[in-house]
């Protein structure tokens, strides 16, 4: 069953795409080429390129990032890290993920 995911850009664009459980965000932007959610390491948690805020909502769905982790220590150089803040390389869609939306951060690199 295909899962819905709503990336909204900095620009105030909306993108709605289709997924299958196990895809993860990042590979679903990239492949449709979603503004700004770069994805420039291929989806290794390397680069932070594909940095996203989670909706509020959702953030119990999704998940927080692990302190400690890759993850966060890659988030922690980034003005723009919230509460909210994941990097799309690293949550796998799943069906209860139906409907996710999600804020495109844009960084300078």
């Amino acid at each position: 069953m295909p899962i819905s995911v709503e990336f909204r850009t900095p620009e105030g664009e909306s993108h709605v795409l289709e997924a299958e459980p196990g895809e993860t965000l990042r590979n679903l932007a990239v492949d449709n080429m979603v503004p700004g959610l770069i994805g420039e390491c291929g989806g290794t948690c390397a680069c932070g390129t594909c940095h996203v805020h989670v909706d509020p909502e959702w953030i119990g769905i999704v998940g927080e990032v692990e302190e400690g982790g890759l993850e966060d220590g890659l988030l922690y150089m980034f003005e723009s890290k919230s509460d909210r803040s994941r990097l799309g390389c690293q949550i796998e869609l799943t069906e209860d993920m139906d409907g996710l939306k999600v804020d495109v951060v844009v960084e300078d690199f």
